[in-house]
């Protein structure tokens, strides 16, 4: 690898800048001992049979691995397999803090610097930022691209880790940015910073991601399912980033003892904002009980049935793969595999859903489809019945359900369906829900949801992806400027 002197002398400066950042203590004991030695390794003792040197080249990053509040995972190292530049940006993101980026690679070529420090937040942001699309892309075998990357167009996302003082985060299409905010919560010394979280900016870039896939989806013109598939996907986003690292669901199955519905940190999303926002459990909690019948039209309490039934469906998946493998695979790689799984089956379906106007059941039905046309075993297909029947989002045979509700499921039967009918198109429970009829309330969502180009702009015109610009966003008040005048 070139080493730049620019990056070089880049090194040295913030070498004797990290003497004056303060790190604290708490945090000095999770920094690895590789990153807190100084100066080069040793130099190997020659050897006179050649070694295979992998074609891999990547850059390793210090992030913290969860939240910053999830002290059993604290700050690792995290090996990113692409080349990286100074920025850091590569050919899909790039990263911006006002006097301070470019940052540059240490000698080594990595992104390690001190905790918490300007540094450290834009290669921690970047990082889970890439981390985030290359689990999708690696699910569809190929690049995704951003909502404006029509035509030939490259332009990369532009992620600002200190964006500005706000309780907030967001994604624009228009601006091309993902922004993450901080701020001090009142009695509190110090800032909590979004962009701290994988949880927050996993869910923002999953905004930006499924814009791409589905640039329909994010305007206000939709019913509420559909922005509520967007607030889910952005948590999912961050359950199935978390279950794709080893050292992750490995912490995750050792505190749990493999029971996803114990107290965790899966599925409790964003935990110190939700805390610097006066909750006990986190922005969100994916582990919820809520019916479709408990949340009206605000789009964030619907996102939240959703993402609740794809997690109880995870958690009854691993639950019979368990029991299946237990004495053949260790349950770290179970749940992993799992995970994956479902991710992958959810991610198909999604994209398999209408441009426009998509329900809760659209992504239910193309899952049990894709399932079956996968030959999963037909339990998976139970499983997902179920737990949208029991949701009020579809409805399901009877027997089927009973056999949910009574504990009575046959988690040793790979084909276990309840009353022997396998399922692959459910209808909805209640068409008159306030879910599906009602103008979306976006009064609890992130940031995302906010913006004007989504409130304004209608879902024909969103659908067609493409760049937006403040012309978009003020068209039609524009035409009817000019119908004014024109009289």
């Amino acid at each position: 690898m070139t080493i730049h002197q620019q990056d070089i002398l880049r090194q040295h400066e913030l070498e004797q800048a990290s003497a004056r950042v303060s790190v604290p203590p708490a945090r000095e004991e999770e920094i690895p001992q590789l990153v807190r030695m100084e100066g080069a390794a040793a130099t190997p003792a020659p050897q006179s049979v050649p070694v295979p040197v992998p074609e891999v080249t990547g850059h390793r990053f210090l992030i913290y691995k969860q939240d910053p509040s999830v002290p059993q995972l604290g700050v690792r190292v995290s090996f990113i397999p692409s080349v990286v530049l100074n920025g850091p940006t590569d050919t899909r993101i790039t990263t911006q803090l006002d006097g301070i980026t470019p940052v540059a690679r240490n000698i080594n070529g990595d992104f390690v610097f001190p905790v918490n420090s300007p540094q450290f937040d834009c290669a921690h942001t970047f990082a889970v930022a890439r981390q985030t699309l290359t689990m999708y892309e690696r699910h569809l075998g190929g690049p995704i691209r951003f909502a404006w990357n029509t035509g030939g167009n490259t332009e990369r996302i532009t992620v600002h880790p200190r964006a500005g003082v706000d309780r907030n985060a967001f994604y624009s299409r228009t601006g091309k940015v993902l922004k993450f905010f901080f701020f001090t919560p009142t009695g509190q010394p110090q800032p909590i910073f979004t962009c701290r979280s994988l949880d927050i900016v996993a869910h923002e870039m999953g905004h930006a991601i499924l814009d791409g896939l589905k640039p329909g989806w994010l305007s206000a013109g939709n019913p509420p399912q559909t922005g509520g598939l967007h607030e889910a996907f952005g948590d999912l986003t961050a359950v199935f980033l978390t279950l794709a690292q080893p050292d992750q669901a490995e912490a995750l199955v050792a505190i749990t003892r493999a029971n996803l519905h114990d107290k965790n940190f899966l599925s409790a999303v964003a935990e110190e904002f939700g805390k610097g926002l006066g909750r006990d459990y986190g922005l969100r909690n994916a582990d919820n009980d809520l019916k479709l019948s408990q949340v009206g039209n605000e789009v964030h309490d619907i996102s939240q049935v959703f993402t609740g039934a794809i997690y109880d469906i995870l958690a009854d998946i691993y639950a019979f793969e368990l029991r299946r493998q237990i004495d053949s695979k260790d349950p770290t790689v179970l749940l992993i595999e799992v995970a994956h799984r479902l991710c992958n089956l959810l991610l198909r379906a999604i994209i398999g859903s209408p441009p426009i106007g998509a329900k809760f059941v659209d992504v239910a039905n193309k899952m049990l489809q894709l399932s079956a046309e996968d030959r999963e075993p037909a339990i998976y297909r139970t499983f997902i019945r179920n737990r949208f029947a029991v949701r009020e989002i579809t409805t399901v045979a009877a027997p089927e359900l009973q056999d949910l509700m009574s504990g009575r499921v046959d988690l040793a039967n790979p084909e276990y369906t309840g009353d022997g009918s396998d399922v692959t198109e459910v209808q909805i429970r209640d068409e008159k829900s306030a879910s599906l009829r009602a103008e979306q309330n976006r009064r609890g969502c992130c940031g995302t949801m906010q913006m004007p180009e989504y409130k304004v702009i209608d879902p024909e015109k969103l659908s067609k992806g493409g760049p937006l610009d403040d012309d978009d966003i003020l068209a039609d008040q524009m035409a009817e400027l000019r119908r004014a005048f024109s009289k």
